[in-house]
């Protein structure tokens, strides 16, 4: 059965926080009912079938499994295969086509979040930093050149930055890319 959601974890195994072993988190989601679950890279991503429920008690049983299992508790933002494929077919013209020029970012929001405040949220230094608001996601583009004078990091002391988790456009493509290949 191919994957139906992502679900994009913030802040695991990060600097020696967080430490969640992605085959252990991949066998207690499956033990949780989830199926076909597949993580990519250590930071995250986890691919699974939905096994018949909504987004939201996909992202519920994950939640509940770092709880319970690895004591962690962090945000969590579950998108369906669709949605996550949207957000990356809906991109704007040229989005993440400069990679030796540009860094991208997609941040992905939870539901309700509405993408036009959370933009609003992301600091922006002309010349440097460029935003648009999708469809539940934020896409951010600064120039590699001067990316330490990037104002990204604003959107950490905003309050919307609990309901969102940013993944840099290589990893949204391969999730993408993992979908379609299921």
């Amino acid at each position: 059965m191919p994957a139906t959601h992502a679900v994009l974890i913030r802040g695991i195994n990060v600097g020696g926080r967080n430490p969640v072993p992605m085959a252990a988190l991949r066998t207690r989601l499956e033990e949780a009912g989830l199926g076909e679950v597949r993580t990519y890279i250590q930071s995250g991503n986890v691919l699974a079938d939905g096994a018949g429920r909504s987004t939201s008690e996909v992202g519920d049983t994950v939640v509940g499994v770092l709880a319970e299992a690895f004591g962690v508790d962090t945000v969590v933002v579950t998108v369906d295969a669709h949605a996550l494929r949207s957000a990356v077919d809906d991109a704007p013209d040229g989005f993440g086509s400069e990679p030796a020029v540009y860094h991208y970012d997609a941040a992905f929001l939870r539901p309700g979040v509405d993408a036009g405040d959370a933009a609003a949220a992301f600091g922006i230094r002309d010349g440097v930093d460029t935003v648009w608001a999708g469809e539940s996601v934020v896409y951010f583009r600064r120039l590699s050149a001067q990316r330490t004078r990037s104002r990204m990091s604003t959107v950490m002391a905003s309050p919307v930055y609990q309901d969102m988790t940013i993944r840099n456009w290589r990893t949204t493509t391969t999730l993408v890319g993992m979908l379609d290949h299921d």
